[in-house]
């Protein structure tokens, strides 16, 4: 009965054990995935600033290359010039919205 009862007492600590154990596990999982989303979203921020940044260049390159008449700037001799700086000064102004606001 003695064996029995000790053996019974075991198996209850062992089962505490893996109890605290299950729980341990669990918190580590719940860390790992916040880890992950945390990395995910740093991606993702980082996929659409670059995405933002090269909208506007983008837009200009779709509007000027078609083949139709009367593209702006076309008989003047600094036109690509004036294009190109607006579109710098663009996006230099998307980059400073951009991160500048994650600084805040």
């Amino acid at each position: 009965m003695r064996d029995l009862q000790q053996s019974a007492e075991e198996f209850s600590a062992a089962v505490g054990d893996s109890r605290a154990l299950v729980e341990r596990v669990e918190l580590l999982q719940q860390e790992l995935a916040a880890q992950v989303n945390e990395q995910t979203n740093r991606t993702l921020f980082v996929l659409t600033a670059v995405t933002v940044l090269a909208l506007p260049t983008n837009m200009v390159a779709g509007l000027f290359g078609m083949n139709v008449g009367g593209i702006p700037f076309a008989g003047r001799a600094h036109g690509f010039f004036f294009i190109a700086g607006t579109l710098i000064a663009l996006t230099g102004v998307l980059i400073y919205v951009v991160f500048g606001k994650r600084r805040d």
